[in-house]
């Protein structure tokens, strides 16, 4: 096993930990969705695509 926890009952109370913390410090869907906004606009100036590099100039 590649995994540091000794037992099932420890693995699920920390990922139960985890979610605790994650949905406490999650942060407010508008903020989402104003830096989705931003980071296209920022491609659309750039004329660039989701994962597609810079065309080089001729």
């Amino acid at each position: 096993m590649g995994d540091s926890h000794p037992n099932h009952t420890v693995l699920a109370l920390e990922i139960q930990a985890y979610l605790r913390w994650r949905n406490a410090n999650a942060r407010h869907p508008d903020l989402l969705a104003a830096q989705r906004r931003e980071r296209a606009r920022v491609r659309s100036e750039r004329r660039q695509r989701w994962g597609r590099p810079r065309p080089k100039a001729a």
